[in-house]
């Protein structure tokens, strides 16, 4: 029997009635991530329900998706109530920033290694105009990183309904702190996306 007592009953209801965590718009884990043990399920089973064991630390972060909730605030706006078009650069920036931030291949990482990111260059889609009082959802998505370079695909939903509003993709380049050349990325930056 999974649940005893007067709370018996719940899980199950919950499991049928509310909605599974969408990890591809979010940095939670899924409940059914391959792979991992749960308790109160059975042996055997892939009844998922509490990660065991149960923690407060949160979930290691994931280098090939990071996401982050932004709701748009006045001094943003054109003349036309849209979100400026530079802001939108400015979250895509940001979204990356925090990425490796919180990879631990951040600013102090990066002066470090006496290097760091610069754009190269944007690619931006507007699929829909975002407006005051919308809330956003901006997914940074690593899609390659080599010698020199990496590229990112940053994906903009809208919180309320998940449409998709914008995508950028952009060009990033590992330069030499020293006098701005490029140069070759760190070694350790590429392990981790060579391992994962």
């Amino acid at each position: 029997m999974y649940h005893r007592g007067r709370f018996a009953g719940v899980a199950q209801l919950a499991e049928r009635h509310l909605p599974k965590v969408d990890v591809a718009s979010s940095n939670l884990v899924s409940r059914s991530t391959p792979g991992a043990r749960y308790v109160g399920a059975r042996a055997g089973t892939s009844v998922a329900r509490y990660p065991s064991p149960v923690t407060d630390r949160p979930p290691a972060p994931d280098p090939w998706r990071h996401t982050e909730r932004y709701p748009v605030r006045q001094y943003e706006l054109d003349l036309l109530g849209h979100v400026n078009n530079a802001v939108y650069l400015n979250w895509v920036e940001q979204v990356a920033i925090d990425h490796v931030e919180a990879l631990g291949f951040g600013r102090d990482w990066s002066v470090a290694q006496g290097g760091g990111w610069v754009v190269r260059e944007h690619h931006v889609t507007y699929h829909r105009p975002v407006r005051y009082g919308d809330v956003v959802l901006v997914t940074t998505l690593p899609q390659e990183l080599g010698r020199l370079r990496g590229l990112r695909r940053t994906e903009i939903h809208r919180e309320s309904d998940g449409a998709l509003m914008t995508e950028a993709l952009t060009e990033w380049i590992w330069v030499r702190l020293a006098d701005g050349r490029p140069a070759r990325v760190p070694t350790a930056l590429l392990e981790l996306f060579r391992a994962t």
